[in-house]
This record gives structure tokens, sequence and C-alpha cells, in this order.
């Protein structure tokens, strides 16, 4: 039994998808997130980044859900149906969008890189908020593994989660 789920977790699966990673950084695992909403997986399961550069672009090709009023949120939804959260630090809404320049509106259709929003990440720092950046599938639940990235520095777009539908 466990010889054919270990074969079924290394395989490449036709059925897999990935995730770009929104934002240069150092990936950490969503259980490290200092927020029990994200380190708990109560929004879903990912990873998060820890942004070496405050932008963030679009990890697929799909349509923007929502962007937070304050501008340190975005909602994706793939062209595969996957919900995407990805949440500019923690407790960063109470900033009530100062640092944060959003290049897109609600409803938007994104191609995979473009230009989602700009932070400002030692102004974020100076204030007191820490800019660790979680990315959520929101819609965990109807895949039936998320795996995330072993890799500890990513560039934009590298792949940070494999999906299996």
């Amino acid at each position: 039994m466990f010889k054919k789920l270990k074969e079924k977790l290394n395989k490449k699966d036709s059925n897999a998808l990935t995730i770009g990673s929104p934002l240069e950084g150092e990936v950490v695992s969503i259980k490290k997130v200092n927020d029990p909403t994200f380190a708990d997986e109560m929004l879903g399961k990912g990873m998060a980044i820890k942004p070496s550069k405050g932008r963030v672009v679009s990890p697929v090709d799909g349509e923007i859900g929502m962007i937070f009023k304050t501008n340190h949120a975005v909602s994706i939804t793939s062209e595969d149906g996957i919900e995407i959260l990805i949440h500019i630090g923690l407790d960063t809404v109470k900033l009530d969008g100062e640092h944060f320049i959003s290049h897109i509106n609600s409803g938007d259709k994104v191609k995979k890189g473009d230009l989602l929003i700009e932070f400002n990440i030692e102004k974020i720092n100076e204030a007191g908020y820490d800019t660790i950046t979680p990315v959520v599938i929101c819609n965990s639940d109807q895949f039936e593994d998320i795996r995330g990235s072993e890799s500890l520095q990513v560039n934009e777009l590298d792949t940070i989660i494999d999906i299996i539908k």
C-alpha cells in the first residue's frame, strides 16, 4: 500500500496543476505563519513567502475575484477553477491601504505574470507589520492533493504549489 502511495506522489500526474509564485522571496510552510487563520489552514492549504521584492504578480491565468479596498490582499480564480488568496503580510489591513498600490480591479482578466499589487516592504516593516505573504488555495477540499514547494528561494512564477485534481 505505501509503495503505491509513494509512486502516486512521485509521479507527475496528467491531472496535476501548478501555481507559480506571485512573489520573489523565501518559501516557508504555511504552518509557520504567525497567524492561526493561515497556520491552521482554516482558509485552505498553501504556502507562504517572505518577500524580497515589493510586488505581486498573477500566479495563473484567470480572473480577479476581489481586490480588498486596502490593497493588501487579492483573490484570483484560475481558468482551471482554483481559488487563490494572496494576503500580503499579517494584520496589514490595519494600514488602511498605506504602502500598497493596486494595478487591477475585481473582474479583471489576468495572465500569469501580470503585475497585480506593489507594496513597500521597508515602510510596512517600519510600521511594525510582518510582510510574510500566505498564498492559499481556498477551495483545497475540491482537490485530491495539494503539495508545496521544497525550494527555499523562489523568483516570480517559479512553481510553489502542485495540485492533483
